[in-house]
């Protein structure tokens, strides 16, 4: 338990950062921080190595996330029926919403480490040393890494 109570006081703030860049909202944020540390604790004995918790972590946030759109998507309404009297533009929010989600697709099509690099860096808003620390590799293997992903990415999303 004290094990854990550890991880919790280490990573916590970057977990909440994590999923505040992926969800832009302080309150879901929260909620899902709190979430991912009940699913960390439960599967606790998954984790293999010491050194890539805070990878095990922003994995198990990034899975969270994604699990709250689908029960979101599942919950809709004619909410959007709604904003549509009321001069909102359907057809524009439609059409981010699509990109939005062709952009994770293209995402989750990504190989390791180009995706993990990627997320750590956009989502988490971690710098390339901290990135290139947990990876156990140099700063500028991170910079490539990184480069090399949004390369990736910008060709999946054409």
């Amino acid at each position: 338990m004290a094990d854990f109570e550890r991880v919790f006081e280490e990573n916590r703030g970057l977990v909440y950062r994590f999923l505040l860049k992926m969800c832009k909202d302080s309150f879901l944020a929260e909620e899902l921080t709190q979430e991912t540390f009940y699913r960390a604790y439960i599967n606790l004995a998954s984790l293999k190595k010491e050194e890539k918790v805070s990878l095990w972590l922003c994995s198990i946030a990034k899975n969270t996330y994604f699990a709250h759109i689908n029960r979101e998507k599942k919950t809709a309404s004619f909410e959007e029926a709604d904003l549509a009297d009321e001069g909102f533009d359907v057809e524009k929010s439609f059409e981010e919403k699509e990109l939005s989600q062709k952009a994770l697709r293209a995402l989750h099509t990504l190989a390791e480490p180009y995706k993990e690099v990627f997320m750590l860096s956009v989502f988490a808003g971690l710098s390339f040393k901290d990135i290139s620390t947990l990876f156990g590799k140099s700063e500028s293997w991170a910079r490539v890494t990184f480069y090399r992903a949004k390369l990736k990415l910008a060709e999946e999303m054409r």
